[in-house]
């Protein structure tokens, strides 16, 4: 990953109070081959994320065909995960997305937007909404309306 990557989400993250603190863990892609077809590679990364998961994991998966809120809605969902869950898992899908086995996981589904954004770019978008989302939910004027 370009180092603007990481470091966008460690400026998103270092903003974030310890309890809310996002941690990022990082699957390597499959390295793909004319041998190896998009459909098996997918596989393979979903089942390194599913090794990830605990069964009490409240798993958000990140797809284009998701359900699309705005930073409100977004404050609204994360103080209902936040009173409810113990962890809330948010996955993000490589180059060809997330696998069939991640997606029927996923206790929801949420789009940032029906344009196909680039992975690395959507772990830094995350972060900053859930910074945002954090801020709203704390009263403080990050958002503006």
């Amino acid at each position: 990953m370009p180092s603007w990557v990481s470091d966008g989400f460690k400026f998103y993250q270092q903003r974030l109070p310890k309890h809310f603190h996002p941690e990022l863990i990082e699957i390597p892609a499959v390295t793909r081959s004319a041998a190896m077809p998009v459909a098996r590679a997918m596989q393979r990364e979903g089942g390194k994320m599913m090794k990830q998961l605990q069964p009490d994991h409240y798993v958000v998966a990140l797809d284009e065909r998701g359900r699309q809120w705005g930073s409100k809605q977004l404050a609204v969902e994360m103080g209902r995960w936040q009173s409810t869950y113990k962890q809330v898992t948010f996955l993000i899908g490589g180059a060809d997305g997330l696998s069939p086995e991640c997606k029927a996981r996923a206790d929801q589904t949420w789009s940032l937007s029906q344009l196909t954004l680039p992975h690395a770019m959507v772990r830094v978008q995350v972060c900053e909404q859930i910074y945002r989302g954090w801020t709203i939910l704390q009263g403080h004027p990050y958002h503006r309306e």
